[in-house]
C-alpha cells in the first residue's frame, strides 16, 4: 500500500500561494481537470477520479478526518472507461457524492502541491509528502509543515475531511 501526509487548507487568495509555490518548486505547473465521484464504502474511503473520457483513477484510501498534516494509505486501480466504471460502482455501492474541481500541481522533491478551484466550494491547498518505505509519518509531517510555513498558511486554515464532506454539509 502506497503512503503519503496530506494536509488540505482553505485559501483566500489563491494567487498569492501560488507566487509562493513557483518560487520554491522544482517542477509545475500542471494543469488538471478532476471529476471526483465517491461511493458508500464501510471502511476508508472510495472514489473514481475521471481525468478524460479514456482515462480514470479508481482510488481507495484510508486516512484520519483531523486538521493537520495526516498519514494516508492508498490504492490507485487506473481504468480506461471512468463512465462505465462510474455507472457499476454507483449501482453497486451507491454514490454518496461528487467533487469537480480545476486542479494546478507543482512539485517540491517528493511532494505534490496541489492549488484546486473546487466547484461549490472555492480555493483550497492541498499537499501530498509521497513517503518512501524508510519514512516515517513524522518525516512526512515535517515536510508539510514546513512547505505550509513557506506557502504562507495559517493553522487556522486548516480542514479536516475531504472535499465530499465539506460539499455534503454544505447541502
Amino acid at each position: 500500500m502506497a503512503r503519503n501526509v496530506e494536509v488540505k487548507a482553505r485559501v483566500s487568495d489563491l494567487a498569492i500561494v501560488e507566487a509562493r509555490a513557483r518560487s520554491i518548486a522544482d517542477r509545475g505547473p500542471v494543469d488538471l481537470t478532476q471529476d471526483d465521484t465517491f461511493f458508500a464504502c464501510p471502511r476508508g474511503r472510495l472514489k473514481l477520479r475521471e481525468l478524460s473520457p479514456e482515462q480514470g483513477e479508481l482510488i481507495f484510501y484510508v486516512r484520519p478526518d483531523v486538521p493537520g498534516p495526516k498519514i494516508s494509505e492508498f490504492f490507485i486501480a487506473r481504468t480506461p472507461s471512468p463512465q462505465a466504471m462510474r455507472e457499476t460502482l454507483g449501482r453497486a455501492l451507491g454514490v454518496i457524492g461528487r467533487v469537480r474541481k480545476r486542479r494546478r500541481l507543482y512539485l517540491v522533491e517528493n511532494t505534490r502541491i496541489h492549488l484546486d478551484q473546487v466547484e461549490g466550494l472555492g480555493s483550497f491547498l492541498e499537499l501530498e509528502v509521497m513517503l518512501s518505505e524508510p519514512q516515517t509519518a513524522a518525516d512526512g509531517e515535517a515536510v508539510a509543515l514546513r512547505l505550509l510555513a513557506a506557502l504562507g498558511i495559517a493553522e487556522a486554515d486548516l480542514i479536516r475531511g475531504a472535499y465530499v464532506d465539506l460539499l455534503r454539509a454544505d447541502h
